[in-house]
């Protein structure tokens, strides 16, 4: 099974029209989305509950972890032990586990992560913590991808049932990770694709944030992506993918697009506002 989404539910007037959906809106065009919310800071277990009361049956959630656990956030003033926290962040998303609402969770570590003996040591009591779960991680430093290492971080992945999320990016030299789309995960595949601004991608003023996604993908792009999406179908049970191309709100346009390409037609999705009349 193959389900769409994008990164929040929030900012996509393409789907609704208004600047700010809800969640419930979210879900009467699409039924899948990444939650990042949890990343800058583990949620009340209240607010996990409102969110599968606000979305359908078929509906599924990717959820990136909190930062403290990718490395890229300072989690000592809150916790005693890293298990600690792992330990919160899982028994705060347990309503989404219980109801079946969670797709996969994602690690998403950050550049400085690299190929090490250190780090993956670290991978490993990852995976011992999050035993029994189904989790994505994305890598976003060369080093695993090297001719060097390549096979050695498939296996590693294979090995420990995490699924390494097959990324579309710019393509820069040794900077960038390369498309991948080797399955790791028998069981599930996550797609996550953030456009191809290579100008965009190498920004570092204030204000990256805008540029760094800043891309539209077009139709010759979307049916090459749509085949990668198929032929990866034949290799894993469920496959999410998700637009993170949205600094110039396109990524709503191209997941109801490559929607259109594959012939998906969700079922079960909320009624929307046009479905009333």
């Amino acid at each position: 099974m193959i389900r769409i989404g994008l990164t929040s539910f929030k900012e996509h007037d393409k789907l609704t029209g208004k600047k700010n959906n809800t969640l419930y809106e979210y879900a009467g065009f699409l039924p899948l989305v990444e939650l990042d919310t949890a990343y800058y800071g583990i949620p009340r277990k209240s607010s996990v509950e409102n969110w599968i009361n606000e979305v359908p049956e078929s509906f599924r959630f990717v959820v990136k972890v909190y930062q403290g656990i990718s490395g890229q956030g300072d989690w000592n003033p809150y916790y005693q032990t890293e298990e600690e926290m792992i330990t919160h962040f899982l028994d705060v998303m347990s309503p989404m586990v219980e109801a079946g609402k969670l797709f996969c969770f994602l690690i998403q570590f950050p550049s400085s992560f690299k190929c090490t003996k250190e780090n993956v040591q670290y991978l490993r009591k990852l995976r011992k913590w999050f035993e029994g779960y189904p989790v994505a991680v994305e890598l976003r430093d060369y080093s695993w991808y090297s001719d060097e290492f390549l096979e050695r971080t498939r296996n590693f992945m294979s090995r420990a049932a995490f699924s390494l999320a097959i990324i579309d990016e710019p393509q820069l030299l040794n900077t960038t990770i390369p498309f991948d789309p080797f399955v790791t995960n028998p069981n599930f595949a996550l797609f996550r694709f953030h456009g191809r601004n290579a100008q965009g991608w190498q920004a570092n003023d204030k204000d990256w944030r805008k540029k760094r996604t800043l891309y539209r993908y077009s139709e010759k792009e979307l049916k090459e992506l749509a085949c990668e999406v198929k032929a990866v179908d034949s290799k894993t049970k469920e496959i999410g993918v998700i637009f993170n191309n949205n600094s110039g709100g396109d990524a709503a346009e191209n997941a109801l697009a490559l929607q259109k390409i594959l012939n998906i037609q969700p079922d079960g999705l909320n009624p929307t506002q046009m479905d009333l009349f």
